[in-house]
């Protein structure tokens, strides 16, 4: 049997005040009954929550288009993610690699719609519409308050663990164009050159990073970014291009196409099992934008339904970003074989100023990128435990709070120590996508669609959509497994 959401309970409380306020319809006018009076509290808290929600409607304005959606995707996927695909295709080889990323890119868009429905929950009967704003309030409409309790932990992780590889990928871009200067300045052979691949070095790029996105984070909300979305998303197509036109010119100069079917070749088998399941991780990481997908569609104007216009922006936005997958993941691995570095741009030296300018890029897109999957950590906790007294005024971010401030620098400040601690890119890439992906991108909005369409289990569309699941987890746990021992086993790269 259908197991009754939240919503399905809301639906039937209301209709069943509506009965009694009636007087007399069906029930001679009499009081609630025991059920009604237990269902209680929560009608209440759900009501309460309902007027909120519309006194909130009059203070934002959506005013959000295909265009400033597909910004925002395009800033949120194409990030650190893209730089460490290369390195993942010469773990998988080229049948391998290719078809991991086309899958994910296919399984990215499944999900995608899947959620975009979730935004606007309507009771059939009385019209009335509720919007989910975040990922979690959707999980407990839909799914009840511990599904909410465990999609929370899991989206705190991803959307922290995102801010902590933001950090690692700007350190390394930073030290690239420093490097990239000392290459053309002294040679490649110079002490310079190699006194910037130290770890102190990196610290001191990551303390940088953190500071910009201290001031950055004081941006009121995800409604007050769309310019920086647009700017980010700018910088992540100019050093995609760059990667995919250094990767080209690379296999030009070589004359040849390195590389096998098998990938790269390891010592032991078991070496090898485990580089494969961090490379699928890596690319889980790279594709799914499912911890902010609602928080971009509560940006957009209506009509037409903010649904058909997240869908139309989620499609074209995983074409454009597959197609620089594939170009700098395959031109990456064709040339560099089995010397493919972790981070693609740090395996250039020449032509310096391009390398350069492509890192920069990197550093410039990162500031955006970081913030779209900071602030909506930030609204989860101000939402529930409030954004403070309002006592200071601060240059282009208007009136801010004690409790904001704090708590959002002490946030960045956590993320960049993190990054200190644990600065494995490639491994910490593969942790974070393989152990949240498949609860995130897959379980929970696989149940919304479940329960919203009161789909009958056991039946062929129910089974079909279950294995689709269960195939996810295990390949997700695969990729769990081998990040897993990436960052915390005895070999680091």
């Amino acid at each position: 049997m259908h197991k009754p959401s939240l919503l399905d309970n809301r639906y039937k409380e209301e209709r069943g005040e509506d009965r009694e306020a009636m007087g007399g319809v069906g029930g001679g006018g009499t009081g609630r009954g025991r059920g009604d009076r237990q269902a209680e509290p929560l009608l209440r808290k759900l009501s309460e929550s309902s007027s909120d929600n519309s006194s909130e409607e009059h203070l934002v304005k959506r005013t959000g288009t295909v265009w400033t959606a597909m910004a925002h995707v395009i800033t949120a996927v194409i990030g650190s993610g893209v730089l460490s695909l290369a390195w993942s295709v010469a773990q998988l080889g080229w049948v391998g690699g290719p078809a991991a990323m086309v899958l994910f890119a296919g399984v990215t868009v499944v999900q995608s719609s899947l959620l975009a429905d979730c935004y606007i929950s309507r009771d059939p009967e009385r019209g009335a519409a509720v919007r989910n704003r975040s990922y979690v309030d959707a999980v407990r409409l839909y799914l009840g308050e511990k599904s909410q309790m465990l999609s929370g932990f899991f989206l705190g992780f991803s959307l922290f663990g995102n801010s902590v590889v933001y950090t690692l990928t700007a350190a390394a871009s930073m030290r690239a164009i420093e490097r990239a200067n000392c290459y053309h300045r002294e040679g490649h052979g110079a002490p310079c050159c190699a006194a910037t691949a130290g770890g102190s070095s990196d610290a001191y790029y990551m303390l940088l990073f953190g500071l910009a996105q201290v001031a950055l984070s004081q941006i009121p909300d995800f409604h007050s970014m769309a310019w920086l979305s647009v700017f980010a998303a700018a910088m992540s197509f100019s050093y995609s291009f760059i990667g995919f036109g250094l990767g080209a010119a690379k296999v030009i100069e070589n004359g040849v196409i390195k590389g096998g079917i098998g990938g790269v070749s390891l010592v032991s088998p078991a070496q090898k099992v485990w580089r494969v399941a961090q490379a699928l991780g890596d690319i889980a990481f790279a594709y799914p934008f499912s911890l902010v997908l609602l928080e971009i569609e509560d940006t957009l104007r209506s009509p037409p339904a903010e649904s058909q216009t997240m869908k139309a922006a989620a499609r074209a936005s995983i074409a454009v970003t597959t197609f620089f997958y594939l170009g700098c993941g395959c031109f990456g691995y064709a040339a560099f074989g089995d010397d493919t570095p972790g981070n693609l741009l740090t395996g250039f030296g020449e032509p310096y100023w391009l390398v350069g300018l492509a890192n920069l890029c990197v550093v410039l897109h990162l500031l955006g990128g970081y913030q779209v999957y900071a602030q909506p950590m930030f609204a989860l906790v101000e939402r529930r435990f409030g954004a403070g007294v309002v006592d200071a005024e601060m240059p282009l971010l208007g009136r801010v709070s004690v409790s904001r401030l704090c708590f959002r620098t002490a946030n960045v400040a956590a993320a960049t120590a993190v990054a200190v601690w644990f600065p494995y890119f490639n491994q910490v890439v593969g942790l974070i996508g393989a152990f949240t992906f498949w609860p995130l991108a897959i379980h929970f909005p696989v149940q919304m669609y479940l329960a919203q369409g009161k789909v009958a289990p056991w039946t062929g569309r129910w089974l079909a959509i279950q294995a689709f699941s269960a195939g996810c987890l295990v390949a997700c746990g695969f990729a769990s497994v081998g990040s897993a021992m990436g960052v915390f086993g005895p070999e680091r790269s």
